[in-house]
This record gives structure tokens, C-alpha cells and sequence, in this order.
């Protein structure tokens, strides 16, 4: 029986707390605390972020040909293979320019060994005229010839130089050091350069790359040239390079409907890791930072139609204020104009 009236009167407990929680507590009404912060200062730096591709300098790309026609007698270059400037990559059949080499010499040979007879003559009508034996007149005549003479040197010693060029061009050499990218051409095919230089390799300079990313119209208003970038590579994942900018193309690239502009970024340090055209990088601009900026958390910010703004604790009353904001970092909105250090914000509810 005692046992039985402790449990009676614990029960009317229960139901009297129940009872007068129930009376405290108007329905629906959550009693949630406001929560609140006062405005200090941060320091504040901003990224923007991009997609961009590498891709090579310009004339760090370079297609070689040939400026003769004729047959590949020898092709020394393969994809993959690094070469330097001034190697040779391809050799061309030279037989006809070397007989135009051994024709151009011949005639200038002849055209020499004419102006020098033209040349002892002259001297020899001019003493004879000295002595009256001639007339002026041979001694002009004498004189024209010798400049004709002297005249078709000039234009076998031409003839000459331009042969040897044409046979230097059967040695194709690579005009620039770099790593062979593609060949488009055999030994044993007849080139033909009648209208255009046919392209047999063409050299890429692996040291001259840069990357062209695609930076949002929202965010180009903030790049200015030489501002630090880093990128990173598939190839790479775990890597992060460094980068300055040194280009800003005025011209938007426009693909479904978003608007881009191309920046340029110089690659600084690839710390030994091998680049290559065409691969995919994830490029984070760094911008200036602001030092000791009124900052509040980015979540106190509202936005109005185009006006942003905070809640403010004023004589212990929520007052919606406008602001002016700049950069956010890590959750964290500068306020540019609106707010003063030290006054006291709401914070949304969580």
C-alpha cells in the first residue's frame, strides 16, 4: 500500500508540471534567442576562379617545310624526339641544284675571265691613244666593254649565290629547339613547293607554354596585369604552380550564352614536371588583399532586389540597414559603407 501511493502521487506530479508548462507555453510560439555579433575588422583577400587550357606561346609553335621541290631522300626527325636549333630533320634530293651550283660557278668563271680581257684591252688602247696610234673612240668602246664586262660578274657571282641557297634548302634544319609534334611527310615522297611550303614536322617549345584561361564577365573587373595566379593539371593533381598574369584579351569568347574573357598567364616555376599543349588547368587568381577591413559574416548579408543589407540592433530593436560590400573570403563580407566597428548585428537563425 505505501509503495502504491508513492506511484499515485509521482504521477500527479508529472501531470501538474505537464499542466503548467502547458499554460506557460502559448501554442506555436518557438522562444527561439536572437542571435547577435559585433562588427570588427579582418583582413580580406579574394580569388577568382577559372578554367583555362596550356597552350604554346606565340612562335613556340613552329611548322617547317620545305621552300624546294623534290624527292625525300632522308628523314631524320620522329614524333617525340627533342631537337635543337639548326639540326637537320629531312634531307631533299640536291642533284639538280648541285649542277645548277657547278653551272653558276662555270659562268662566273667565264664572265670573269671576259672582264679581265676586257680589262687589258682597255689598258692597252689607252696607252695606244697616249701615243695617238688610236682613236678616243676605241678607247670608249674599250671602256663600255669592260663595264658590261664587269657588269655580267656581278650578275654570275648573283646567279651563284642564289643556286647555293636553293641547294642549302635541300638540308632542312629545325629552326628551333624544341620537341617534334607531328611529321606529315616520308622518305621516298616528292614534295612540291610550287605555291606553298609543304609542312613536314612540326617543333614545339615545351619551355614556352602559357595558359589561356576563361575568366567569367562578372569577375574580369577585378584582373589587372602581373596579379599572381596558381593552376593546377589533371596530370598532376597533388601540384599546385604558380603564375603571373601578363594579358587581357579585350575581345569576349561567347559559348552558350556565357560570356568569357580570355587572360593570359605566364607559367613561373613548373618545378620539373613536363607541361604539355592542350592540357586542362584549374587557375586561381589571386587578388589584392585588403588588410583590417569592417568584415561581418557573409550570411548577415541580405539582398533586396539590387541593394544588399544587414540587420542592426538599434536601442535593442532589429532596424534593417543598407550596406556596400567588396570582397568575401571564407565566409567572411567586407563592408565598404553602412556599418561602423563595434556595433551590433543579427545573425540569421541557424
Amino acid at each position: 500500500m505505501k509503495k502504491k501511493g508513492w506511484a499515485v502521487l509521482t504521477g500527479v506530479v508529472i501531470l501538474a508540471a505537464a499542466g503548467w508548462l502547458a499554460l506557460r507555453t502559448p501554442e506555436g510560439d518557438d522562444q527561439q534567442t536572437t542571435r547577435t555579433q559585433t562588427v570588427g575588422r579582418r583582413d580580406i583577400s579574394a580569388t577568382v576562379m577559372a578554367m583555362g587550357v596550356i597552350r604554346p606561346m606565340v612562335g613556340a609553335e613552329v611548322k617547317v617545310g620545305s621552300r624546294v621541290s623534290g624527292v625525300v631522300t632522308r628523314l631524320r626527325a620522329n614524333i617525340g624526339d627533342h631537337v635543337r636549333a639548326g639540326d637537320i630533320i629531312a634531307e631533299i634530293d640536291d642533284a639538280e641544284f648541285q649542277a645548277r651550283v657547278d653551272q653558276s660557278e662555270a659562268s662566273l668563271a667565264r664572265s670573269r675571265a671576259e672582264a679581265e680581257l676586257a680589262r687589258l684591252n682597255l689598258d692597252r688602247l689607252t696607252s695606244m691613244a697616249e701615243r695617238e696610234f688610236v682613236s678616243r673612240q676605241q678607247v670608249d668602246t674599250a671602256e663600255y666593254a669592260l663595264a658590261v664586262a664587269e657588269a655580267q660578274v656581278r650578275q654570275a657571282e648573283a646567279n651563284l649565290e642564289s643556286a647555293s641557297i636553293q641547294l642549302s634548302y635541300t638540308r632542312i634544319t629545325a629552326p628551333t629547339s624544341g620537341v617534334v609534334a607531328s611529321v606529315a611527310t616520308q622518305e621516298g615522297e616528292t614534295v612540291a613547293a610550287s605555291f606553298s611550303a609543304p609542312t613536314f614536322v612540326n617543333i614545339i617549345d615545351l619551355e614556352r607554354l602559357e595558359i589561356q584561361a576563361y575568366v567569367d564577365e562578372t569577375d574580369i573587373g577585378r584582373i589587372r596585369l602581373g596579379q599572381p595566379a596558381r593552376f593546377s593539371v589533371d596530370s598532376y593533381p597533388a601540384e599546385d604552380f604558380e603564375g603571373e598574369i601578363t594579358a587581357i584579351y579585350p575581345k569576349a569568347v561567347i559559348q552558350d550564352n556565357v560570356v568569357n574573357y580570355v587572360v593570359i598567364i605566364q607559367i613561373l616555376d613548373r618545378r620539373d614536371f613536363t607541361l604539355r599543349p592542350e592540357m586542362t588547368a584549374a587557375v586561381t587568381i589571386v587578388l589584392e588583399p585588403r588588410p583590417d577591413v569592417v568584415a561581418v559574416p557573409a550570411s548577415a548579408v541580405g539582398r533586396d532586389r539590387s541593394e544588399r543589407y544587414v540587420t542592426v540592433l538599434q536601442d535593442g530593436l532589429p532596424v534593417r540597414r543598407r550596406v556596400q560590400i567588396g570582397w568575401t573570403q571564407d565566409g567572411w563580407t567586407e563592408i565598404t559603407d553602412g556599418l561602423t566597428e563595434g556595433e551590433l548585428i543579427v545573425l540569421p537563425e541557424r
